[in-house]
């Protein structure tokens, strides 16, 4: 058990001398911010603001390459771990997303759903091969915007 006094913006987490990540992971769990502005209330509110207003310019910036050009879902996440910095609930997210990523990760390298994935991806690719074929048989290289009614 902890003993010690927690600071306001501490995280209560029972010791575990096992030295297990999910111990070391409950550990991380509340504000990083230096102890000064943690003392501080008002300091440490504002911080909070701050890394909100970040996080939030982050993601919606995320959001909008989501539809333009830009690595959208990997700057959705960057400002999710801006927010981890601070806030409780990011951790908790980004920590179930990290835990999803690596599940869906692990089932994709399972030999059978690789196999699938293959044939899967081989059907689509003849699929498309004929389709073009056709479309090269009936229209010749005209681009479809040029084509006249036939």
């Amino acid at each position: 058990m902890n003993t010690g006094s927690n600071t306001p913006g501490e995280a209560v987490v029972a010791e575990d001398r096992t030295g297990t990540d999910e111990a070391a992971a409950d550990r991380a769990l509340g504000s990083r911010a230096p102890e000064f502005i943690r003392a501080r209330r008002a300091l440490h509110l504002s911080w909070q603001v701050g890394v909100f207003v970040v996080g939030l310019a982050v993601v919606v910036a995320g959001v909008a390459m989501l539809v333009l050009p830009g690595p959208g879902w990997v700057v959705i996440f960057g400002g999710m771990a801006i927010w981890a910095t601070e806030f409780v609930w990011a951790q908790l997210v980004l920590r179930w997303t990290k835990r999803k990523v690596t599940e869906a990760a692990q089932r994709a390298l399972d030999p059978k759903v690789r196999r699938r994935n293959i044939i899967l991806t081989s059907i689509g690719v003849v699929i498309v091969a004929v389709l073009a074929g056709i479309y090269l048989y009936k229209f010749g290289l005209e681009m479809p915007w040029k084509i006249k009614d036939q």
